[in-house]
């Protein structure tokens, strides 16, 4: 499939959470667990952070880490990383998000091989909802496919709606790992914002807006995605029960 890299997007001024990836998180920070975690996959050319965060840099650094500095202003992750990669030699770019701690080899091993397929442009993961307050929150976003689990519509509302429950309602989170190939993300960068985007404040529905289905690939619990203080008390808990484990 050629030279694959992943990129991290690390925005420190975040809304929801100012500062979250900078949060200490055991011995670590939360980026700096996603950074190390993503590299110890062994599945890429190379792993780096992008970011406009002169403490970011400094944390990743002296982690012995790769850094790219964006210089404009970015509306999201895919974004920031388009600027990056647009003179870069490619073929395909996963974008972990910087909130992402417990990221993991065999999730995003099964997303690339997705890329075997040469129709797929654009891939990302999902996992099976178990609690019920969660498919009702609107800080986690849903997805529904078709029988070839090609993304029909991403939403923070709960979809699908449960009107009738035979058979039984599945529903799915979307986690926030893509993966694109070059062309794909340069061509999401050049769209202007879709009017179900800017609703949701969902990027990859400009994908579907444009009409290009994202390939979803079912994954595992992968523990828990930091947006909100109570999050990343939920995942220290987590860290430790893992670490109990081990």
């Amino acid at each position: 499939m050629g030279k694959i890299i992943a990129m991290i997007p690390a925005r420190y001024d975040a809304t929801r959470f100012p500062g979250k990836l900078m949060k200490p998180l055991g011995n670590s920070t939360v980026i700096r667990k996603v950074y190390e975690n993503t590299v110890a996959t062994r599945l890429f050319d190379e792993v780096s952070v992008v970011t406009d965060s002169d403490i970011i840099e400094a944390e990743i650094l002296n982690a012995g880490g790769k850094v790219y500095r964006s210089q404009r202003a970015h509306e999201s992750g895919s974004d920031r990383i388009a600027e990056i990669i647009e003179g870069m030699e490619v073929d395909i770019i996963l974008n972990v998000q910087g909130d992402m701690p417990f990221v993991k080899r065999a999730p995003l091993e099964n997303l690339l091989a997705s890329f075997k397929d040469p129709n797929v442009q654009v891939g990302s993961l999902m996992q099976e909802m178990l609690d019920a307050e969660a498919v009702k929150n609107p800080n986690v976003v849903k997805v529904v496919v078709d029988k070839f689990n090609n993304s029909l519509l991403f939403s923070r509302s709960p979809i699908p709606y449960p009107r009738s429950t035979e058979p039984p309602v599945v529903w799915y989170e979307h986690v926030g790992v893509y993966a694109y190939r070059k062309a794909a993300l340069m061509n999401f960068t050049s769209w202007a914002m879709t009017p179900l985007e800017a609703a949701e404040k969902i990027e990859c529905l400009r994908y579907l807006e444009n009409g290009i289905p994202l390939k979803m690939v079912v994954t595992e619990y992968l523990g828990v995605n930091i947006d909100t203080p109570e999050d990343l008390i939920r995942a220290a808990e987590f860290l430790q029960q893992t670490s109990d484990r081990c």
